[in-house]
This record gives C-alpha cells, structure tokens and sequence, in this order.
C-alpha cells in the first residue's frame, strides 16, 4: 500500500510525533494551517469514517481530549477546530482527524519549537 500515513506511522517517513500508543499515531502537519495543527491517525489502515471500527473511533476521540488540553495548555490557543474529511475533500485515503488550534492574535512557531513545547 502506498499510503502516506501508513508509511509515517511505519517509520519510513520522519514526523513530529507528539503521542502514540498500540491504536493511535498523533503528529504535527508539517503544511500547518494553524500553530500545532495536529493528526491523530489510527494505526490500522482504514480508508474513511465509514470503515472505521467504533472501539477505534471511541478510542481517537479520548485521545483527542488528551491532546486538546496539551495543545490549550501548552501553546495557549483560544479555541480548537476538529475536522474530519471524506470523499472527494479527504487528501489522504487514510481516516484521520485534524485538531486545528484557533488564536485570536496570530501564533507563529517553528513546527520544531511547536513539536519541543507538545512532545
């Protein structure tokens, strides 16, 4: 398989990696919309919301209360915008959810200083 995120998850691809556990791979995106715009992938391929499994889904979304508050805490972001695509507006064929911080007042970091205060 040819897929971007697998190939991250496996390593083959170098990320800013800020969590994983057995079910989960949470990185920096490295074309950031946001400071700490972060993905939370599962580590089993699976193509979209329609494929995923609902123990992996449940267990995503305690992650991504995990993360949310180390993102509010650490980089002090005003709010957080969660996404998930899919079909034609899903880049990646890889279920992954965005956590996007909000600033009122723009935050510009370096992902290598994002990734030092998220790590």
């Amino acid at each position: 398989m040819d897929c971007l995120f697998c190939k991250i998850i496996n390593n083959e691809i170098p990320s800013y990696k800020i969590y994983e556990d057995d079910i989960v791979y949470a990185f920096l995106d490295v074309n950031p919309d946001s400071t700490g715009h972060t993905l939370i992938v599962p580590k089993k391929h699976y193509s979209d919301l329609m494929d995923i499994d609902e123990e992996t889904l449940s267990h995503i979304f305690k992650i991504t209360k995990i993360l949310k508050l180390r993102i509010e805490e650490r980089l002090n972001c005003d709010g957080l915008t969660l996404i998930q695509n899919n079909g034609a507006v899903q880049e990646i064929k890889h279920f992954h959810l965005h956590l996007k911080p909000f600033y009122k007042n723009k935050k510009d970091k370096t992902l290598e200083e994002v990734y030092e205060l998220l790590k």
